[in-house]
């Protein structure tokens, strides 16, 4: 199973998901795993991904991976809303996918809203 390792020391992502703010929320989650589980990583990422995409308010995902055979892996995925998020991510049919992942697995899920900055970016 995934350890779970909070990527804020403050706020944790089940504070996180307590929030009742408007509009999408993204979910940034770190993995590392070593090289040797790299590929069985990305197998249980895909069918945790294949299987949220089936969720309501989910918008979209992107796996990325650190180049030069880095083990690192960053997903990024879009959801019209905290809500919607927490009642995938609670569900327990999610929840006994996580033991799908190499035991070596490290995951730091943490929540984020875009911020606007003038000439830069929108929220």
């Amino acid at each position: 199973m995934v350890k779970l390792v909070e990527m804020d020391d403050a706020v944790t992502i089940r504070d996180q998901l307590e929030d009742r703010g408007a509009g999408p929320v993204i979910l940034i989650n770190k993995f590392t795993v070593p090289a040797a589980d790299a590929e069985a990583m990305v197998r249980a990422w895909t069918d945790d991904a294949e299987w949220m995409k089936r969720q309501p308010g989910f918008i979209s995902t992107q796996l990325h991976r650190g180049i030069r055979g880095s083990s690192l892996f960053l997903n990024y995925a879009v959801w019209e809303s905290t809500e919607h998020f927490k009642a995938a991510f609670s569900n327990p049919e999610f929840q006994a996918r996580l033991g799908r992942y190499p035991a070596s697995a490290v995951a730091s899920p943490h929540l984020f809203r875009k911020v606007a900055v003038p000439g830069l970016c929108v929220a």
